[in-house]
């Protein structure tokens, strides 16, 4: 069976109303992603906060044994600048929007490479020895290779569950036997509804920031 790897394809939202995320199957079984419901076989995957009240999740603090759990903006903004092209480049290979890659990545480590979770999961997108070995990864702290384990994998939990991303993300954190436990629903542990809230959250604020760029640039562009 050929699966059709994921471009999640969201229009820009516009004022303050709602943002909202629509799954739509057509007749040939092709998955589409909307803003807006279609007539069909759609349903409501995700419906925000208004677009003032997005963010309202901030990035985690540092989770290197023994460093300060204070937020760094200063060594945020320059871990983001410099694995951006990483986080990129690793969405392009595997056909997902690099907006939800530097959402998961936020939300797993705020950029931080050297981040380490209780869990023991590491690294930019927190994955555990178990995940890494799975996806061939042989040095679990090195960024590219962390973002690239990750980004597959969850490429493969979007495909597991039907392109569902609310459901991928729910099993990205807390493993895709729980989400199948609990009949292909989001578990009911509060860290990983928590964690699928805020993805969305940071996913949907990369859109408007994406779009709002792509809009300037346009009105830049001379004929």
């Amino acid at each position: 069976m050929r699966y059709r790897l994921l471009t999640i394809a969201l229009l820009a939202f516009a004022g303050t109303a709602a943002a909202e995320i629509y799954k739509y199957r057509d007749l040939d079984g092709r998955i589409y992603f909307s803003d807006k419901p279609m007539k069909g076989d759609y349903k409501l995957l995700w419906r925000s906060k208004s677009i003032g009240e997005i963010s309202s999740y901030p990035p985690p603090g540092v989770t290197q044994p023994g460093a300060s759990r204070g937020w760094d903006p200063v060594k945020y903004r320059l871990n983001k600048e410099r694995y951006s092209p990483i986080i990129n480049e690793a969405a392009r290979r595997v056909r997902l929007r690099p907006e939800l890659l530097h959402a998961m990545v936020k939300a797993e480590s705020g950029y931080d490479p050297g981040a380490l979770s209780r869990a023991g999961a590491r690294g930019l997108m927190q994955l555990i020895p178990e995940t890494a070995k799975r996806y061939g990864v042989k040095d679990i702290s090195d960024p590219y290779q962390n973002v690239d384990g990750g980004s597959r994998y969850m490429r493969d939990l979007l495909q597991m569950f039907g392109f569902d991303l609310t459901l991928a993300l729910a099993a990205y954190n807390s493993g895709e036997n729980n989400v199948k436990k609990y009949a292909n629903q989001v578990p009911p542990f509060p860290e990983t509804q928590v964690y699928v809230k805020k993805v969305l959250e940071y996913y949907t604020e990369n859109r408007i920031a994406t779009a709002g760029k792509e809009k300037t640039a346009s009105l830049t562009m001379t004929n």
